[in-house]
């Protein structure tokens, strides 16, 4: 019951962050709820038994998603200092999402307080149990066809931002090897003969 209870608070916030996402103009705020968004998936993974997937969705998108609002700032020409004048009018609103995601983890990390150690985690597994390891079979098993496809769309995807995002500006100059390599002393050079300037 008490499992049930923190896998519908976790999803609501889940739902709630992930609608506030493509909702809020300001790309702050949106990079804020996402942040909430990763860290209330990897608790829910948590409650799956499923670590190893909760810890890279932390690390790994966690910190990509501060390097996406930087690439956001520069592709769109945000103007930081007018963002900033209002920047301690939403300290509360900051502060309140970093409590919401310090009441998730110490729900999901103090589970014995709760009665929660034999419904999260089941002691169903042998002893030297891995999740990563289980992990690693099953992708590289039965969805290991699945799993290159996802990687071949991802490749395109990442060469289509590039391809996208790729403006050549004109006017500017750059070396051509090839052309520099086929130079000769004819072409480039030529010899005048002239008097001398002396009477």
């Amino acid at each position: 019951m008490i499992e049930a209870l923190v896998f519908y608070f976790f999803s609501a916030v889940l739902v709630a962050s992930s609608l506030a996402v493509i909702t809020v103009r300001n790309p702050v705020h949106a990079a804020l709820f996402l942040v909430l968004a990763f860290f209330t998936a990897a608790g829910i993974w948590i409650l799956l038994e499923a670590e190893f997937l909760a810890i890279v969705l932390v690390l790994v998108y966690v910190g990509a998603v501060m390097v996406l609002f930087l690439f956001v700032v520069m592709m769109l020409d945000i103007n930081i200092a007018k963002l900033r004048e209002g920047i301690w009018a939403w300290l509360p609103f900051g502060a309140l999402l970093a409590i919401v995601m310090v009441i998730e983890m110490w729900v999901v990390l103090g589970s014995e307080r709760f009665g929660l150690a034999g419904t999260i985690a089941p002691e169903g597994h042998p002893a030297g149990y891995s999740n990563t390891r289980e992990l690693g079979r099953l992708i590289y098993t039965h969805y290991v066809y699945p799993f290159e496809i996802a990687a071949v769309i991802l490749l395109v995807a990442i060469v289509s931002a590039i391809a996208l995002t790729l403006r050549r500006r004109k006017g500017t100059k750059s070396q051509i090897a090839s052309e520099q390599l086929a130079a000769r002393r004819e072409k480039r050079v030529r010899l005048v003969s002239m008097t001398s300037g002396k009477e």
